[in-house]
């Protein structure tokens, strides 16, 4: 089968940070009780891409990085009860088996989702990896019931990257939350405004001075980005007994900073559920279901903003550097091998 993968950590301009390689094609024996294998149709970028490609290299052969996918079922293994060949999937993989950057992937049922039916491949590929994350975030960190949140306001560090992007909607489509997003460029803050966001503020300015003139000192924070730099202005803004909830990846943060206010502090990680095999891995598969369902009524939107072409090592070196900018909006994504 076709693939793209890298032996070695490279920056993304050096031709052999991603090259286009053939592999043994996944075969049913290879299948363990839960899996699926999967024709890939399409694949989306995300900033776990990037950050694995620079930092992890493999000790041998080859390292096939990806996660977002949607393609078809092929073949089952002996106890899946959810899918059956022929089925149409959208998903985000484990960060600890091969990747989507494949013509045929190996994954869990339990994490797989029906693909939204008034989606292409490439709409839904850019869905399950920020989906994932958002929901976890917003439902099971912050502890905010399904259309609870009124007379409460979360704001969104980061809100025009692929996070950002779903959990505005998601936050609109199922609580009662104002949502205010970052963004300091203009087509950054018209990309979260179509989103759904209530208010944008500009993170490169005083956000406590914004927010006092909106009126609003929000009781959640999601910070998707930047969290060791805005720190501080995240504690001043926040209202008392707030909840703070993050995915980047701070070096240090002042915990004691949190104890004026008595606030509470969340890390989300999607790949937690299919990493330690927990008892509730199949939520990930109700969620992912539970959103096409959103997509489906019209009331979210996929967050696909780049074509990035066909599935080749070329177009997607492009998409990598493209995610390293820091300048994307949305999602990325490639489709056909």
């Amino acid at each position: 089968m076709k693939a793209i993968g890298y032996q070695q950590s490279l920056p993304i301009d050096d031709p052999k940070s991603l090259q286009d390689i053939e592999l043994p094609d996944p075969t049913e024996s290879d299948l363990g009780p839960h899996d699926l294998l999967v024709e890939v149709a399409a694949i989306s970028v995300n900033p776990v891409d990037t950050k694995i490609r620079k930092a992890m290299a493999p000790d041998e052969g080859w390292k096939v990085l990806g996660w977002d996918a949607s393609g078809t079922v092929k073949a089952v293994g002996t106890n899946v009860t959810i899918f059956s060949p022929g089925d149409a999937v959208f998903y985000a993989g484990a960060i600890d088996r091969p990747g989507t950057n494949a013509q045929l992937h190996v994954v869990d049922e339990r994490i797989v989702g029906h693909k939204p039916s008034s989606l292409t491949d490439a709409e839904a590929a850019a869905l399950p990896l920020t989906s994932i994350t958002a929901w976890e975030l917003l439902f099971d960190g912050m502890k905010i019931p399904e259309g609870g949140g009124a007379g409460d306001a979360i704001l969104i560090l980061g809100g025009a990257g692929g996070v950002g992007s779903i959990l505005i909607q998601i936050a609109k489509a199922l609580t009662k939350l104002t949502v205010i997003a970052t963004a300091s460029r203009a087509d950054t803050q018209n990309w979260v405004r179509k989103m759904g966001a209530d208010h944008v503020v500009n993170h490169h300015k005083d956000m406590t001075a914004q927010l006092k003139a909106l009126g609003i000192a929000p009781r959640y924070v999601a910070s998707l980005t930047g969290t060791e730099q805005n720190w501080a202005a995240i504690i001043d803004l926040i209202a008392p007994r707030g909840t703070i909830a993050l995915i980047d990846d701070p070096k240090t943060l002042d915990a004691l900073a949190l104890k004026p206010k008595a606030l509470t502090l969340h890390f989300e990680f999607m790949f937690t559920r299919s990493q330690h095999h927990t008892e509730d891995m199949t939520e990930q598969h109700r969620l992912l279901d539970r959103v096409a369902g959103l997509v489906n009524e019209g009331r979210i939107q996929t967050s696909a903003n780049r074509d990035g072409g066909n599935i080749t090592a070329k177009n997607l070196r492009s998409a990598h550097a493209h995610q390293e900018s820091g300048s994307a909006i949305g999602k990325t994504v490639l489709a056909e091998f």
